[in-house]
């Protein structure tokens, strides 16, 4: 009996080796499969460049070719808002002990009280788009009438202001325009709305002018005067604006080939929609922004900028303040209009623009009068921007942490 179970047991062992292989084929097909091949991961986003840069004096081109003394009026200027900040104080009482005349205590305030920053685009690009402003003079009334039929507008009763800083500190600086709609509030008119209902802001007329293509002009370039027909001049300047994004009318005959790239200006724009007036009130309705006014006092020489203090011909600048702190010196390197010649000087940053958006953008105020309308019309060049900052402010990861 023995014999007999060593036999059965040595049969049954025969037989499982014999099945061995197969069942280890059969354990293969049931293993769980490889995992699949993992895609490439996406290559890491460069950082972003911070906006400041601190360099030396002699990476500031073209600034000892400068004569700082000549941009010390406008910084007198900017002290008038910027003087009572403890970071700007200092370098304020300074500048108001400056001779006026002497060049070298001019340079030497700047290079010891003040630190320079390269202005650079979140990518690195340290080159972008400088054009240019004016005040124009218009002709108006007080009165509409068939030859002066076309209303500038003081801000509307019903126009909404919104700042969100009241609620949420961290969104300082944010606005929502609108107006209420029942119990809604929704965005406010565009251009195209406004122009069609004048009866929806009837009472709200400051002003007629004689030319829709020169008041479309007066809104983009912030302020004007007005000649009356009895010869007085009223100074107007920007007041509110009806919370539409600006959009360029000269791209969008650019990109309908209604005119060529080169040679573009705010004088072919104009004379564009003087030859072509039936398509004309359809371009300016391109650009939604509108751009609401006040009359400013009789003795005004010089329109006010976004910092409050009256703007100085060829050296003051409009920026943007997220990137440069109102009231800074900026070192401008660009060139003339419609040219290679260089301009480099330095300026005061001392207005803002709706079009003016970005670290490396800005817009040259070149004065009052056709002669800085025919620098302004024709300006859009590449240039660099230094903003210069008193020693006392800090600056924290290329951003200025207090102003």
């Amino acid at each position: 009996m023995v014999a007999l179970f060593f036999q059965k047991l040595f049969s049954v062992k025969l037989r499982w080796m014999a099945a061995l292989p197969g069942l280890l084929l059969l354990a293969s097909c049931l293993a769980p499969p490889s995992p699949p091949l993992q895609p490439p991961l996406p290559p890491t986003p460069p950082a972003e460049v911070p906006p400041l840069t601190e360099v030396g004096w002699g990476e500031v081109e073209g600034w000892d070719l400068e004569d700082p003394v000549l941009g010390l009026e406008a910084f007198l200027k900017s002290c008038r808002a910027l003087g009572n900040r403890p970071a700007w104080a200092g370098v304020c009482s300074d500048a108001r002990l400056l001779d006026p005349q002497d060049s070298g205590a001019a340079r030497r305030f700047f290079e010891e009280r003040f630190v320079p920053y390269r202005l650079r685009a979140a990518d690195g690009t340290g080159e972008g788009t400088i054009t240019g402003y004016y005040v124009p003079d218009l002709n108006g009334s007080r009165k509409p009438s068939a030859r002066f039929a076309y209303p500038l507008y003081r801000v509307p009763d019903d126009l909404l202001v919104i700042d969100f800083g009241d609620l949420y500190p961290e969104l300082k600086g944010m606005r929502l325009r609108g107006r209420l709609d029942g119990r809604r509030v929704v965005p406010y008119y565009d251009r195209a709305a406004i122009d069609r209902s004048p009866k929806n802001f009837k009472g709200s007329e400051l002003l007629w002018v004689d030319d829709p293509v020169e008041l479309f002009f007066l809104q983009i370039q912030g302020s004007g005067r007005v000649r009356l027909e009895n010869g007085e001049r009223i100074f107007v300047n920007y007041a509110d604006q009806n919370g539409h994004p600006f959009r360029s009318i000269g791209k969008v005959l650019i990109d309908r080939g209604e005119v060529p790239r080169e040679g573009l200006s705010m004088q072919s724009i104009k004379a564009w929609a003087r030859q072509n007036p039936e398509k004309g009130q359809a371009l300016l309705h391109q650009n939604p922004s509108y751009v609401f006014f006040r009359e400013l006092s009789i003795d005004v020489q010089s329109p006010p900028g976004a910092l409050g203090v009256p703007l100085t011909s060829g050296r003051s600048l409009a920026i943007d303040p997220r990137y440069v702190t109102l009231g800074a010196p900026v070192f401008l390197s660009t060139a003339w209009p419609g040219s290679q010649v260089p301009l480099q000087r330095l300026m005061m940053a001392q207005d803002t623009g709706g079009a003016i958006k970005g670290a490396v953008r800005a817009d040259f105020f070149w004065g009052i009068g056709d002669e800085a309308g025919e620098f302004a019309g024709r300006m859009k060049q590449q240039g660099k921007l230094w903003v210069f900052l008193p020693r006392e402010l800090p600056v924290v990861e290329g951003k200025v942490a207090s102003r």
